[in-house]
């Protein structure tokens, strides 16, 4: 079923792709109106158009009816600033009109919320009035500076329109097989947590022998703690697209998408600027810079489905299916968007191709080890005195991170989240011990993924924290798989009824749990999850042991 709405959804294509029709449709219209009229123009039955918006958290009514909407992200959560935040915001807009969002990149200020389609946080609620009457006031912008030997996120090297030219004629010139070798030197490997060789994945879908092919930008960086993407989508986003282009050069396609989640609205203006005037330049379209190379990029509204990063519920969202893992294999660089080969690579691993063939290979194969080569961006959050994002030679010492760059902490902190709500739990102590190393942190028994860091304080309830990875989980599980539909829940309510004192911990049942979603489910988000769960356990057991059960 999935693979025809896949292909029928493929015969109208990117520019006007189903998620976007049924998103706007949904938005402008009350009670479903105008979805008879998609379903008939993309042969669809109306049920599976109403089963994809139904999908997406921003689509709801519920969610429409509220007037803003707080971060409810584990960064805010452990600062502790959300409830008064609330608070202060139903008094002006009306008891049951806040609602939440999971994470609106702003970790290293929180107090952060959402309204009337832009972001605020920090001592923006005390601007309040003003932000109701619609006027405009200036932020406090996220801070960001390069530790690293050589530049290849932060350099001011592609920051306009005549350098990003130059580089395009550049390599237009140049054979895709050389462009593959040197991110093949480079050992650049996927920043997305996965960490898998860039070069090589270009090469695959380079291979792949069809008429079609695609390009999409993972731009649904969803995770607390991490606001990386929103450095390079707003501050550098030349880079990314300039990566993306050159990857459709590479690999043989034509079309490319950046899939940006709502919750990022200066983010999607930002990029939808630059693509406007590359457009305006020719330096998108059909034969670019007089070759016979043509390339259009696309932006696709994300609707509030943490889920869509995972790189094949993402190609069904677009597809306008309901964002569900697929079974790989076959894997996107073989069939991907529409049932076509597909590189799907998120933000910073294309904005970090484009500063290798700045900067070259062998520059950044130099920094870290072979299998954690070059710089990578690095997220601190408020605890820290110096927060913001960071690039960081990869081999770094954690330690250094966290006192030299990050200032040390503001108070007593007991653990650390990196990676997301799907890396681990890391005590401070056993952190410092660490360097900036993918290897090394799995060894460990940890995950760095895309280098986020959340501060746990030393005062904050491990059971009350189990609660909220177990709660996230089970509101974004696409569903699609017993262990992570059916585990999440059992998890979230074995916690509920602790923390209201109803009943303790059943430890072997939650273990054996753990162990079913660790094997059983289909994707990282709930086969993950026990990482850091298991961690805090091992780590902070003695914590909660008077809530659990033997």
């Amino acid at each position: 079923m999935s693979k025809n709405i896949s292909k029928l959804s493929g015969r109208i294509g990117l520019k006007n792709n189903l998620f976007q029709k049924i998103s706007e449709r949904s938005l402008k219209s009350k009670n479903g109106e105008g979805m008879k009229e998609i379903a008939e123009e993309y042969n669809l039955g109306v049920s599976t158009i109403h089963g994809a918006e139904s999908f997406y958290e921003f689509l709801r009514p519920e969610h429409r009816a509220k007037k803003a909407f707080i971060c409810n992200g584990s960064a805010c959560m452990c600062a502790g600033t959300q409830e008064k935040l609330k608070d202060k915001l139903e008094t002006k807009l009306g008891k049951g009109k806040v609602g939440a969002m999971f994470c609106l990149g702003y970790c290293y200020e929180n107090r952060a919320f959402h309204y009337d389609g832009e972001n605020y946080a920090g001592e923006d609620i005390n601007k309040i009035d003003q932000i109701i009457k619609g006027e405009e006031i200036k932020q406090n912008k996220l801070f960001s500076k390069s530790f690293a030997s050589t530049s290849f996120l932060m350099d001011d090297k592609l920051d306009n329109l005549n350098q990003f030219k130059s580089l395009l004629e550049k390599y237009l010139k140049i054979d895709g097989k050389e462009i593959i070798k040197n991110l093949l030197e480079s050992n650049l490997c996927g920043r997305g947590g996965a960490a898998f060789p860039t070069g090589m994945k270009w090469d695959f879908c380079g291979q792949q022998k069809a008429k079609k092919k695609y390009v999409v930008c993972n731009a649904d960086e969803g995770d607390s703690g991490a606001f990386s993407d929103r450095y390079l989508l707003e501050d550098q986003p030349l880079k990314v697209l300039f990566g993306m282009i050159i990857c459709g050069y590479v690999i043989g396609g034509d079309e490319g998408v950046l899939y940006i989640r709502g919750e990022y609205p200066k983010s999607i203006e930002s990029v939808n600027g630059c693509i406007n005037e590359l457009k305006k330049q020719k330096l998108l379209g059909e034969n670019i810079l007089g070759t016979k190379f043509n390339f259009n990029i696309n932006i696709c509204i994300g609707q509030g489905a943490y889920i869509c990063g995972e790189e094949t519920a993402l190609i069904a969202s677009i597809e306008g299916r309901r964002a569900e893992v697929d079974v790989r294999p076959p894997f996107p660089t073989v069939e991907g968007l529409y049932k076509k080969p597909t590189v799907v690579n998120n933000v910073e691993t294309l904005a970090a191709a484009t500063g290798i063939l700045i900067n070259g290979s062998k520059k950044f194969s130099a920094i870290g080890n072979k299998k954690s080569a070059g710089t990578k961006l690095v997220c601190l959050d408020s605890f820290f005195k110096n927060p913001g994002v960071y690039e960081i030679d990869m081999g770094t010492p954690m330690k250094k991170i966290f006192h030299e760059i990050g200032g040390g902490f503001k108070e007593s902190v007991k653990a650390l989240q990196i990676g997301g709500p799907l890396g681990g739990v890391v005590p401070v102590e056993l952190a410092e011990k660490l360097n900036l190393d993918f290897q090394e942190f799995t060894k460990a028994g940890f995950m760095l993924g895309h280098g986020s860091i959340v501060s746990i304080p030393k005062d904050f309830n491990m059971v009350e924290y189990i609660h909220h990875l177990f709660e996230f989980t089970a509101e974004e599980s696409c569903g699609k798989c017993f262990p992570g539909r059916l585990g999440s829940y059992r998890g979230k309510e074995m916690f509920d009824q602790a923390l209201s004192k109803k009943n303790k911990i059943p430890i072997k049942l939650l273990n054996e749990l753990l162990t079913t979603m660790k094997k059983g489910c289909l994707c990282a988000l709930c086969g993950a999850i026990p990482v850091p769960i298991s961690n805090i356990l091992k780590y902070f057991g003695d914590e909660m042991k008077n809530d659990i059960s033997t």
